[in-house]
């Protein structure tokens, strides 16, 4: 099965357009015979030893650049670069290495760069860079045009690879591991070294007479490589990697990770908050396993050792309070009597004194007089076993209920077992056999019962003993047998093959034809291991997780893959079924606390504070009917006015007097923003970081209630909003061209690109050489591109136009003086401002019409019920009077849903009213468009509507694209005879 990757996803675009933004200005490189007669040309520069990027733009350029990038993707702006480095932010599972491999051929694409090289910190992430390489190799050949390049690890043993790197005018990438080359990096230059330190140099820093007596790494630093690193707070970790990655001589830098350390130039964020709100990982749930206190038998657990301060053990014991006995952690000695510990509790009377303490890593313990024996993490007189056995059962039954619901979409179900102890799951039998541990035991077990229930009989056709397996570093590449002991027949299963399948051949693991469902892990997929149908995750551990929740959760975050049918390979964007579901044996309320802390601690998220840039990115319209941002200034006024009005304390905190649930409240701000009232009361909201992980015992399947959906009202209703409509779109050219040129007359003006010195004194003192004071920098216009592209041909390309309405646009635009300073930036102007004047006016001249014999299926609401339909307590909305809604319960997304679901159900001339379903779309030039509401009212006659519910029908306060696609519904609505308006209430609705 072969992975599908769909180019158009707009996070994914920002990312790429945002470090291609970087260099905005930079003269596009000429290739071919006419590079090789400069020494400069464009982006390129041929130097003895081959040919090398070549950036020609100043640091002011580049600032401004990163500012403007920065303000556009919500990120506050730095006064002055950090260096020639610019970072990429993007959470685990949203396609890091897909954007950073994709923007290699966008710069190539846009400025003429060929010479990348991408740092990685461990062989088994270079493996990983490899293997998408070569999947993703056609997908980039598609959608660049079959760009020639060339790939390859830095081997020692291949050094015409690196000649080849430095000379090719084709696109090079280079993976390296940091290495490679780290540990030559010294304080001693290379002319000060001894013939023997010399030979102990990595071969990339040895001269070579293979290479005409050069260095490897001359060739490289020649080629002035765009240097990629993947995961830098693991590669440049030390002032002797940072000068590795810098004796590259890289051009620039690009550090891409979830996690910076540090954040150079930060040029564009997708935290987890973003990406968990734009739905690109999977909703978390938490089933959380607990037992009431047991407080009869003797209670101890093993919680540490230590042996710093004398040998001393730290235990959990049962003591004696005011209120009765309470959980308490205390440290005991060798000869300490937890009778006494406990304040003479009398379940510790006989049989728990001390006696011996081990430290030794690995294999903790701590022994009591009468042979009592506990090792670390072990505990007596608690429920420890009956509540693993709990969350196996309640793994598998999330499990099946899963495959219940995905049953015939072609959606494979896995789900992920963390164990603490290896022998819990697989006992290694001295003749070489295993069997099971308890926890294998407790999953057969739970399985057959489980399964056995009608409503999950025959819903996996594979026996127990096939669909449930681990790897860990204790098998052997040989077959060894699983007994069954119920039925005394065992199964021969190759490790090795399950070591692949688990650990290399994912493809593989998601096709439903597999049996293999169930997997156990210690160790080995906790880091760098994934797989995007992991629906459950499972850790079973003899005292809580000590693991990092998002370590944990990151193997199952990524989006699911279809395994078989027509959308095999294909990612799923289904919400309802995007769901990942962690069984804890913790508190929900300790899990999403222990979350939300290393999401502080990871990234500088600060929950529930607002920044003082949250609000850069309203839009405001002015009086000629532009739209624009109002930009991290003002943003920062509105943010002092918060904290002036009590609604925000001095560090962001949301204080109690911002409560817009309360039906009195009104944020109270200056004229000045009055007109952005509504957006600032949402945008404080969503700064509130609560209901993103939710207890999977708050959610609960919605009631259908068919004699509603067989009614004659519902039967009238549905027939007449169920036709489907096709759109076309009429304008004329001439209003085309005076749009455009309106809007390239707006252009700001193109520069020419310039070239920049700057001169910086040297300083030798003991400390060492410094080189960071500028005393001077001259600035110079670079020369003319000699050889100008076709322009009709690119703008043809990019707007689909013709080239006599181009070149007409062209000619008046009175501009075209600029095109020869800097061809490619007033290119890509002109072109973007055709397209949106294009854009204007396809959506005004949009004509809809019905489609004949094309409707939605009204059977598809019964089918979906029959599946089940899970949401969420926290946004629903109980209907008192079922007769009138097809289900006991509505979702809504905002308190005016909620207010207008409410007026539904109690006002008495509303007859009938439905949510429309999330596939009920109307398609327009700019998106499929889903309408809120359609309902049937009766006074004197029964008329039937639709309606849009929004916090204001002032279109002026609305964004462009929201009303487009509401005008584009209401002209669907009335192609087809239904009565369409936006409403904020039911009282606007005359009935």
């Amino acid at each position: 099965m072969k992975l599908k990757f769909d180019p158009s996803l707009q996070y994914q675009q920002d990312a790429i357009n945002a470090v291609v933004g970087v260099f905005d200005g930079q003269p596009f490189a000429q290739t071919g015979a006419m590079a090789f007669q400069s020494l400069q040309i464009g982006g390129l520069f041929q130097t003895e030893l081959g040919m090398g990027n070549r950036l020609g733009l100043p640091d002011d350029e580049l600032l401004k650049n990163v500012n403007r990038i920065q303000e556009a993707n919500d990120i506050e702006k730095v006064a002055a670069l950090a260096g020639r480095e610019f970072s990429v932010e993007m959470e685990t599972g949203t396609g890091k290495t897909y954007v950073y491999l994709r923007s290699v051929f966008e710069l190539n694409k846009t400025y003429g760069f060929k010479k990348f090289i991408i740092v990685v910190p461990s062989v088994a992430i270079r493996e990983g860079v490899l293997k998408s390489i070569e999947t993703m190799k056609e997908h980039f050949q598609t959608l660049y045009d079959k760009a020639p390049f060339d790939h390859f690890v830095y081997d020692s043993k291949r050094l015409g690879k690196v000649r080849q790197f430095a000379s090719s005018n084709q696109i090079q990438i280079m993976v390296i591991n940091i290495q490679s080359f780290q540990k030559d990096v010294a304080d001693k230059d290379l002319s000060e070294m001894t013939e023997d330190e010399l030979k102990k140099l990595n071969v990339i820093n040895r001269e070579n007479d293979r290479m005409s007596g050069r260095r490897p790494i001359e060739f490289i630093q020649a080629a002035n490589p765009i240097v990629i690193i993947d995961e830098p707070q693991s590669v440049d970790t030390t002032e002797k990697s940072r000068k590795a990655i810098g004796n590259l001589n890289p051009m620039v830098t690009l550090r891409y990770s979830a996690t910076h350390k540090n954040p150079y130039n930060l040029v564009y964020k997708l935290d987890p908050v973003r990406a968990y709100d734009l739905r690109l990982v999977k909703r978390i749930e938490v089933a959380s396993v607990r037992s009431d206190e047991n407080f009869n038998d003797a209670y101890v657990k093993l919680i540490a050792t230590d042996n710093e301060n004398g040998i001393r053990a730290r235990l959990e014991i049962h003591k004696e309070g005011k209120v009765g006995p309470k959980a308490t952690k205390l440290w005991v000695k060798q000869g300490d009597d937890l009778y006494v510990k406990s304040d003479e509790r009398d379940a510790y009377r006989n049989g728990y004194i001390v006696q011996n303490i081990d430290c030794t890593p690995g294999s903790e313990y701590v022994e009591f007089n009468q042979g009592r024996f506990l090792e670390l993490g072990q505990e007596t007189g608690g429920l420890a076993d009956d509540i693993m056995k709990a969350q196996v059962y309640e793994t598998v039954e999330q499990h099946l209920k899963k495959e219940r619901a995905l049953k015939g979409k072609g959606i494979k179900v896995l789900s992920l077992f963390f164990i603490d102890r290896v022998a819990n799951y697989r006992i290694y039998n001295d003749d070489g056999t295993t069997s099971l541990g308890k926890i294998g035991q407790w999953f057969e077990e739970a399985y057959r019962e489980l399964t056995a229930k009608p409503i999950y009989k025959g819903l996996i056709s594979f026996n127990v003993l096939e669909v449930h397996n681990g790897y860990f570093s204790q098998d052997k590449k040989v077959v060894t047998p699983f007994e069954d002991v119920h039925s005394g027949k065992t199964q021969l299963a190759a490790d090795e093959d399950v070591f692949n399948l688990i650990m290399r051949d994912k493809e593989r693991l998601l096709d439903p034809e597999v049996a293999l469902r169930f997997i156990f892990s210690h160790s080995a997929l906790r880091e760098g291991w994934d797989n995007p149908n992991v629906f459950q995750i499972c850790t079973l551990n003899e005292t809580q997780s000590a693991d990092r929740k998002r370590q944990e959760i990151g193997r199952g975050l990524r989006l699911p893959v279809y395994g078989m049918g027509e959308k095999r390979g294909e990612r799923v964007h289904d919400e309802t079924v995007n769901r990942l579901t962690v069984i804890a044996n913790e508190s929900y309320e300790d899990f999403a606390r222990a979350l939300q802390s290393e999401f502080e601690e990871d990234f500088g998220i600060r929950f529930g504070k607002v920044e003082k840039i949250a609000f850069a990115k309203l839009v405001r319209k002015a009086e000629d009917g532009t739209e624009s941002e109002i930009g991290q200034d003002e943003s920062a006024k509105i943010w002092a006015e918060l904290v002036a009005g009590g609604y925000l304390n001095t560090v962001g905190d949301i204080l109690d007097k911002f409560d817009p649930k309360n039906p009195h409240f009104e944020l109270k701000v200056s004229d000045a923003f009055a007109d952005l009232r509504a957006e600032i009361v949402d945008e404080v909201n969503r700064k509130v970081f609560k209901n993103r992980i939710v207890n999977a015992r708050d959610r609960r399947e919605l009631k259908f209630r068919k004699e509603v959906h067989l009614s004659e009202d519902f039967q009238k209703l549905w027939d007449k909003i169920k036709h489907r409509t096709r759109y076309r779109v009429t304008f004329a050219t001439p209003d085309l061209i005076e749009r455009a040129l309106a809007r390239i007359k707006q252009i700001e003006p193109i520069k020419g690109p310039r070239v920049a010195t700057t001169v910086v004194e040297v300083d030798i003192t003991d400390a060492g050489v410094s080189a960071d004071r500028q005393i001077a920098t001259r600035v110079r216009e670079a020369e003319p591109v000699k050889v100008l592209p076709d322009i009709l041909a690119f703008l043809q390309k990019e707007t689909e136009l013709t080239r006599h309405t181009l070149a007409e646009i062209l000619k008046r635009s009175g501009r075209l003086g600029e095109f020869k300073m800097n061809p490619q930036a007033f290119m890509a102007a002109v072109a973007k401002e055709i397209s949106r004047a294009l854009h204007d006016l396809m959506l005004e001249g949009i004509k809809y019409e019905k489609v004949a014999g094309a409707h939605w299926e009204q059977s598809r609401i019964e089918q979906d019920a029959e599946e089940g339909i899970v949401r969420y307590l926290s946004n629903l909305y109980e209907v008192q009077n079922r007769e009138k809604s097809l289900f006991d319960a509505i979702e809504y997304e905002s308190e005016v849903e909620k207010k207008f679901a409410r007026d539904l159900d109690s006002n008495e001339n509303v007859k009938l009213f439905v949510k429309l379903p999330s596939w009920f779309k109307i398609d327009t030039p700019i998106g499929s468009y889903n309408p809120d509401w359609a309902f049937v009212t009766e006074r004197e006659e029964k008329l039937y509507f639709v309606r849009e519910t929004k916090s204001t029908v002032d279109s002026e306060e609305r964004r462009t694209k929201e009303n487009q696609k509401i005008a584009c519904g209401r002209k669907h609505f009335e192609s087809i005879g239904v009565d369409y308006a936006v409403v904020t209430s039911l009282a606007e609705v005359s009935m």
